[in-house]
């Protein structure tokens, strides 16, 4: 099949072969090829493509080629485009690519509205300047659409004029919980329309968007020339898995870094704090290679970050599932992920990152000993096979490394044990809990990889006895924050806990009031069910006496010889339920 970009049925306009001659686009990929013919000829498009196969210009070219064609020009504040993206890296991206198509449609304006900036100023720059091409986040858009404007133009007037409405990674919109938001925002926009919806996969929640969103859709579903059956990542991309003991894993994974230092490696965690935390141990590990983080928990820090990270030819990138949809980072060679993703959706998408547009790279999941299951998991979930990695044969002792840098910091401390209780309790609410369950979870090893001084109290390691971890002891009130203001602020909270019993701030659990007959009554009836558990709930003598007990007070309310009160006291019940209450003993 030919596709080079003059083998389209529709002529491009010379604006758009200019943006595709700059970007240095040779050829269309399988997904443009096949999309961009039907947004041009007045379909709505549901397409399904493997993650890094090229659908923003899928979608960013038809947008601009109707745009130019369009027999009536738009207004100022017309909007005759609407892209709704998952997340604001997405949305920055995506925004960037229109950017280099409107260098040459100077007629166009365009405006990117995401969270983290004020609501406020983005009315006014629509008011300023309008917006014929808008890019956005859900939740800003419904925000901006519901605040009528009385003095001057509104957005929700803007979108009567809607050509072309595009949803992206419409799977991750989902996961997000936008469903009802996007029903909401399709209120507002006319239904003559074209719609399309991209995504890597096409769940049962996107084909009811499908049917909300989208009239009579061509569904367009792209695979690879090699490829054998439902794979959902790229031929180009080769996935591993890693075997490694908990104590050893962060060890392990300072190896594998060290032999990639000069690769551009992307590493998922779990949680925000996990990535904090690691975030300084890595730094202070390649004190030459740049280490950067993000997670879901910045605002406007995560945008320099990303743009730098993008920039660089090599380095580290610490991040949480933020970062796994649909962002384009040149070249990176490696994406590691030290923990399994909460979804098995998120896993393509974190091993995406990689190998994108034809390119080649490598994705590797670490793993626990009780967690190899997960590999089978993955082949039949996510249709993805994963070859294993033998793990490095030596690997350095980072322990008192780790602790000297939290002995030195109280901060560090306190991201160290914030780190390990976030991590058991994300690992805790795993969707796939049938093989990454906490009780094969071996506490004390998993804390002394994350090189903790001590094991913090938290619910799930009550009546737990901890094996393999040796802490720290001495005085952990003597460990001091380098930041001064800090640490003072710290000393006078902990000089009116030693005079008053309480720290400052910290609101004490009160116990719910009982009477004394209550608390009497709740542990006796504890104590009953707790000994029919152990007996497993075999009927024991006492109860055979109750229930001959219960059928006697039945037969002598049937005679007339006690009276209702009395049958109400012994029962707990009104008379009228005597009948059913009868059959259940029975």
């Amino acid at each position: 099949m030919d596709t080079s970009w003059d083998n389209l049925p529709l002529k491009l306009v010379d604006p758009v072969k200019h943006t595709i001659q700059d970007l240095d686009f040779k050829k269309m990929t399988p997904v443009q090829a096949a999309c961009i013919p039907l947004l041009l000829s007045h379909k709505d498009v549901a397409a399904e493509a493997v993650t890094g196969s090229g659908k923003t210009l899928a979608f960013m070219i038809p947008i601009i080629q109707i745009l130019v064609q369009r027999e009536e020009p738009l207004k100022k504040h017309d909007v005759g485009a609407l892209i709704i993206s998952p997340t604001r890296e997405l949305a920055t991206q995506i925004y960037e690519v229109l950017q280099s198509f409107l260098a040459h449609l100077p007629q166009f304006s365009s405006l990117l509205t995401v969270g983290g900036s004020q609501v406020g100023d983005d009315l006014q720059s629509f008011k300023t300047r309008g917006s014929h091409i808008l890019v956005a986040t859900p939740g800003r858009l419904q925000d901006l659409l519901a605040r009528n404007s009385a003095n001057g133009p509104s957005l929700a007037g803007g979108v009567k004029a809607l050509e072309v409405l595009i949803l992206d990674e419409a799977d991750r919109l989902l996961d997000l919980g936008f469903f009802n938001t996007l029903n909401t925002i399709f209120a507002y926009l006319p239904k003559q329309r074209r719609t399309g919806l991209f995504s890597a996969t096409q769940t049962s929640d996107v084909i009811s968007l499908i049917r909300a969103g989208l009239r009579n859709p061509v569904k367009v579903k792209v695979k690879e020339k090699e490829a054998t059956g439902d794979e959902r990542t790229p031929m180009s991309l080769l996935n591993y898995y890693m075997v490694c003991e908990e104590d050893k894993k962060f060890s392990t994974l300072v190896t594998l870094l060290k032999e990639r230092e000069k690769e551009k490696t992307m590493v998922f965690f779990a949680t925000c704090a996990c990535v904090e935390y690691f975030t300084v141990i890595l730094r202070d590990l390649f004190k030459k290679s740049q280490v950067l983080s993000i997670h879901g928990k910045m605002k406007d820090k995560r945008f320099k970050i990303f743009d730098r990270f993008r920039s660089q030819d090599s380095g580290i990138l610490l991040c949480t599932d933020v970062m796994c949809r649909g962002v384009d980072i040149p070249s990176v060679d490696w994406v590691i992920q030290f923990d399994p993703p909460s979804t098995a959706s998120s896993f393509v998408h974190r091993c995406g990152r990689t190998a994108r547009i034809g390119n080649e790279g490598s994705a590797l999941v670490m793993l626990l000993p009780c967690e190899t299951d997960y590999v089978n998991f993955i082949k039949i979930n996510q249709k993805v096979s994963l070859n294993p990695m033998e793990c490095p044969a030596s690997v350095p002792d980072l322990q008192q490394k780790i602790r000297k840098l939290q002995l030195q910091d109280r901060l560090v401390m306190d991201k160290a044990n914030r780190a390990f209780v976030s991590f058991v309790q994300s690992y805790a609410k795993h969707e796939c809990s049938v093989i990454l369950s906490l009780k094969n979870l071996n506490f004390g090893k998993m804390a002394t990889s994350f090189g903790l001084l001590k094991m913090p109290r938290m619910p799930e390691l009550r009546g737990i006895t901890i094996t393999d971890f040796v802490p720290v002891k001495m005085d952990f009130n003597t460990i001091a924050y380098q930041d001064k203001q800090k640490e003072k602020s710290r000393l006078q909270k902990l000089n009116t806990y030693k005079e008053t019993g309480s720290w400052p701030g910290m609101k004490l659990h009160k116990p719910k009031q009982e009477s004394w007959s209550q608390t009497k009554e709740k542990k006796a009836k504890k104590k009953k069910k707790n000994e029919k558990k152990r007996k497993g709930h075999q009927f024991t003598e006492e109860d055979l006496d109750d229930l001959e007990e219960d059928f006697r007070m039945i037969k002598k309310l049937k005679k007339g010889k006690i009276k209702n009160k009395d049958f109400d006291k012994h029962f707990g019940c009104e008379v009228d339920e005597v009948e059913e209450t009868e059959n259940q003993e029975t």
